[in-house]
């Protein structure tokens, strides 16, 4: 005879990865995408935009399909603002819609970042919200500082925080990979 199934434990499908700005985050989340190659996988990533010159004046998001949407640069006057970069909240509405909204219902949520600038959004942040109460399997980065959204996917119930750090990012991303695999199989790990 079987014994049932293990229920599962949201803990292990929802993992938040932090850490200082510039660590890696959104690399160490891009590589493990990679990894998953083959899974449905619906989210985005946020890259920045250089001046040609070297310097940063912007960021984009863009999704896991090839969308781009430009949502922070200083030509931009906001309100609102984040530092000197004017936040465009229709391209973040946009991209909350494109990426987290749309997509197969089991798909595998991949989203960079819960940060200030995106929190901007009233459509993000209910996105965010409302994946987080499916038994979806996420991996999101999120800003190490910050209330409103930032504050309460750290403290929800089901939240895995993980910090990156130079020392493990380079591991990271492959430990992420086993362990959605495992998820999306039903099988789990604990491997943080």
């Amino acid at each position: 005879m079987r014994e049932p199934a293990r229920p599962r434990d949201p803990r292990d499908r929802r993992l938040l990865l932090t850490g200082r700005p510039g660590v890696g985050k959104t690399t160490v989340l891009r590589r493990a995408a990679r990894l998953l190659e083959g899974l449905p996988i619906a989210g985005f990533y946020t890259e920045e935009i250089r001046h040609p010159g070297g310097g940063r004046v912007g960021f984009r998001g863009v999704t896991f399909d090839g969308l781009e949407r430009v949502i922070a640069h200083v030509d931009r006057p906001g309100p609102p603002r984040v530092g000197r970069y004017g936040v465009d909240v229709t391209a973040v509405d946009r991209l909350a819609v494109e990426a987290l909204e749309t997509g197969e219902q089991d798909a595998i949520r991949l989203i960079d970042e819960i940060g200030k600038m995106e929190c901007f959004s009233e459509r993000f942040v209910a996105s965010v919200r409302a994946i987080l109460d499916l038994d979806a399997i996420v991996v999101a980065t999120v800003a190490l500082g910050g209330g409103g959204l930032i504050a309460e996917v750290k403290r929800r119930p089901g939240s895995v925080l993980c910090e990156v750090t130079p020392r493990n990012r380079d591991a990271l991303p492959e430990r992420i990979a086993r362990r959605v695999r495992l998820l999306a199989g039903d099988a789990a790990d604990q491997l943080f």
